[in-house]
């Protein structure tokens, strides 16, 4: 985050408490409640709460009837979600109810992946873990266990693996995820987009979507402020190989062939820059390297782009304009998912540049300067200094890699270099359908000496865990609190609902006890998480009593514009906006994105392309009986002209093989005109093959196991996974 944020933060120290202290004396509207599962609980109570079903992390209100758990609803006083669920938080009852629920801590009998377990007691379960853990230490080292996790539950088990020595961390948010992006941007504006993403999208007088589903892919707040600016007028560009939902509201479609996305990106600077359609007063006060970057583009015109992408120049040339007219009000949306084709970072730095010739950085209607709610850390002792380096990325193989690479260490637990890994720790994120090349991920549990997962259903990596903790889910539990940087800061709480129906436990407490079993007591100075909330949020000038009863308290006022007088500063070498990188150019990249063509498929495949639903997140949530009943099975989209050559009809199953063999489960088929006849498309997270997933076995296919190969990004690591390619077998 850039230093204008930081320096705002400072303004916002005192405003926010004000806010607090306004908001503590007023009346609550809603009744906050302790336990409130007890037998004798009559009535109707509503308890503020965030949803956890995806990370955006709505605040919620959840009702209780007699006693038990009846509706989520979202919470008006909350930035997020301004009172407005999306079905994946209204289905928030159905994690709840789920019946697959993990219920008590298991201990493997078998080999791993058969699935064989026993159950114990929460405290044969961390003894285990415990004396595991102390041998690796004594054998490898602290650093030989490695921690993989998604979202903020797993904040209080970091602190305890940090406590016994552990530094390697790893997240598929990252290299599987909005890494590109984030590096994209950094080299480009020397910040990240972060999350939220701090897109103007409400304001936007032309959105630009290039392979970014909004809607389909429910990021709330983004999908609210997509529905605005459609009411607003705003000019919609869609840039996708299928027709999205999105694509239905653009006034411009444009069916572009997979993997040419930087081709026209770069035809579009092109058209800006040589007919003077640039933000001039822009790119001549912050700009670096203007003009290099300008004679580098001259080469891209649109009949360049056009055998390339397959979109007509004269369209290029509309459109480029188009952007333009709407300066700086023109967002081109850098999306989230943005492993694709290996050279994900550079094509995100073409979006950054494109984005930089409007101006729209930090303008209105492009993006805009967040904020986050100051509430100081926890004082805890601090961690033993590591006597090795991180492994991921050995050598700064990937020079631009800001987070850790979940492959990197993936890869160090097969090879053993530069040192063994021989634990891992695995919270909330189901490895074997984030990952790439599924052999590759079991071929590295097998040289672990402990793995231990800790979720709250029983997902593919759970069935080959050494041991397997039943986490209650949100609605049953305390959690760190929610300060992510926004338009509007705010802090919200996670509290419990209900209680867990069977053994299941917090994060917290699981954290808090296995620390205590490694002889790390005083990294937990706090007898329970309230006294831990209570202790920062009364720092903040808040107290967990004030967050029992609001959910979320925030500060408003604060400026998030230029307009607003505040004066953007660019964290790069140059501390400028970079349209020319000598960073880039010394690392031996090049230093204004080029076009690297795509492979085409074999004869007789067709590209695999995936996304997500507005139902289901990842693979998490396909045994919640709320959410299967609204999407139970995915389908595979298939070009109609090439259904009609195969004899296929919508409906039908088929199976799915891939380039390496590979045979997928059945899946039915949507023949449609909605996307090209090169590829199909499937929504993730379906096909579970886990025995203990009654509800969502076999259900639908798994795009994950089709991904055989990937192209490593090398500029940060990223794994590009839209390289493999699909035929089909009629024969189900």
């Amino acid at each position: 985050m850039n230093s204008i944020s930081r320096r705002r933060f400072l303004k916002i120290t005192g405003f926010s408490v004000g806010a607090a202290a306004a908001a503590s004396a007023l009346s609550p509207v809603i009744k906050g409640a302790g336990k409130v599962n007890s037998k004798d609980v009559k009535g109707i109570k509503k308890i503020p709460t965030f949803c956890d079903i995806c990370f955006w992390k709505c605040a919620a209100i959840a009702y209780v009837k007699d006693g038990k758990l009846w509706k989520i609803e979202g919470n008006p006083k909350d930035p997020l979600s301004k009172g407005r669920l999306c079905p994946r938080g209204t289905g928030g009852v159905g994690a709840h109810y789920d019946p697959d629920r993990l219920r008590a801590p298991l201990i493997r009998t078998r080999e791993r992946g058969e699935e064989k377990w026993k159950e114990v007691t929460w405290d044969e379960a961390l003894d285990f873990i415990a004396s595991k853990m102390k041998n690796i230490k004594e054998k490898y080292g602290p650093e030989s266990v490695a921690m993989f996790s998604h979202g903020i539950g797993g904040t209080f088990l970091k602190h305890t693996l940090k406590a016994y020595g552990a530094i390697n961390f790893g997240a598929p948010s990252f290299a599987q995820c909005r890494g590109p992006r984030d590096v994209g941007f950094e080299l480009t504006f020397g910040d990240i987009i972060g999350s939220p993403e701090k897109t103007d999208i409400e304001n936007a007088q032309c959105l630009t979507l290039i392979g970014s589903h909004l809607g389909e892919n429910m990021h709330n707040t983004q999908a609210q402020e997509f529905a605005k600016a459609i009411e607003n007028d705003a000019t919609i560009i869609v840039v996708d190989p299928r027709f999205s939902v999105a694509a239905s509201k653009a006034k411009y479609y444009l069916p572009i062939k997979p993997g040419t996305d930087t081709a026209l990106l770069l035809a579009w600077m092109n058209v800006i820059v040589s007919e003077n359609l640039y933000d001039k007063e822009f790119v001549g006060k912050y700009g670096f390297g203007f003009g290099q970057f300008k004679e580098e583009i001259k080469q891209y015109t649109p009949e360049w782009a056009y055998p390339e992408t397959g979109i007509e120049p004269e369209l290029i040339r509309k459109t480029a304009r188009t952007m333009a007219m709407h300066k700086p009000a023109s967002l081109v949306h850098p999306g989230r998912h943005t492993t694709w084709y290996g050279n994900d970072a550079q094509r995100m730095r073409a979006i950054a540049l494109l984005n930089a010739l409007l101006g729209n950085w930090g303008r209105k209607g492009g993006f805009y300067f967040p904020a986050k709610f100051p509430v100081p850390a926890y004082p805890y002792p601090p961690y033993p200094k590591p006597e090795k380096d991180k492994l991921d990325n050995p050598g700064h193989k990937y020079p631009f890699a800001s987070e850790e690479i979940t492959t990197g260490i993936r890869e160090a637990t097969i090879t053993g270099e530069p040192y063994p890994i021989k634990g891992w720790f695995i919270y909330a994120t189901n490895l074997i359908h984030a990952l790439p090349n599924q052999e590759e991920t079991i071929k590295a549990i097998q040289n672990l000496d402990l793995l231990v997962v800790v979720d709250v259903i029983p997902s593919e990596i759970a069935g080959w865990a050494d041991v397997v903790l039943p986490e209650s889910v949100y609605l049953e539990r305390y959690d760190e609190l929610n300060t992510a940087p926004f338009r509007e800061p705010f802090v919200s709480l996670r509290q419990p609902v209900v209680d867990p129906p069977a053994d299941q436990k917090p994060n917290w407490w699981i954290a808090k006890r296995l620390a205590e079993k490694l002889g790390l007591k005083e990294y937990y100075p706090w007898k329970n998480i309230e006294e831990y909330l209570d202790y920062r949020l009364k720092k903040a000038g808040l107290s967990l009593d004030l967050m029992k009863k609001e959910g979320v308290v925030t500060a408003s006022g604060q400026p998030i514009y230029v307009e607003d007088g505040i004066e953007p500063e660019f964290y790069t070498p140059s501390g400028k906006v970079e349209f020319y990188s000598v960073q880039l150019q010394q690392a031996g990249f090049d230093p204004v994105p080029k076009y690297e063509k795509p492979e085409d498929p074999p004869p007789g495949y067709y590209r695999l392309l995936f996304g997500r639903a507005p139902v289901h997140s990842f693979s998490r949530t396909q045994s919640n009986p709320i959410l299967m009943d609204m999407m139970e099975e995915n389908e595979i989209w298939i070009n109609n002209d090439v259904a009609n050559r195969w004899g296929l009809k919508s409906g039908q199953y088929v199976r799915l093989k891939n380039q390496d063999g590979v045979l997928s489960n059945k899946i039915k088929v949507k023949a449609t005109e909605r996307i090209r006849p090169d590829s199909v498309y499937m929504v993730h997270g379906f096909g579970h093959n886990s025995k203990m997933l009654k509800r969502a076995f076999m259900k639908g296919a798994s795009n994950s196991e089709l991904i055989t190969r990937y192209k490593t990004d090398p500029l940060m690591g990223g794994t590009g996974m839209n390289v493999n390619f699909v035929t089909f077998v009629t024969e189900v």
